[in-house]
């Protein structure tokens, strides 16, 4: 099963973009999604934002999460 992460856009950096969710900071490839900017929600797999997500949704599945913990 492959689990994706929504997660914040902080910084962009070329084709690379330092991305959060809760505590947690990671660079993400953005290089298959242009157009994106900082304070975008993208879902992130394996190192790469695959798609972007509406804010509400993205906040609607990391409180989900946040629950399951």
């Amino acid at each position: 099963m492959c689990l994706g992460i929504p997660m914040k856009i902080r910084k962009i950096n070329g084709d690379f973009a330092e991305v959060e969710s809760g505590r947690l900071l990671r660079n993400a490839s953005i290089q298959m999604l242009p157009g994106l900017k900082v304070g975008d929600y993208v879902l992130v797999h394996a190192g790469f934002a695959i798609q972007k997500v509406n804010p509400e949704r993205a906040r609607e599945t990391l409180k989900i999460a946040n629950e399951i913990r």
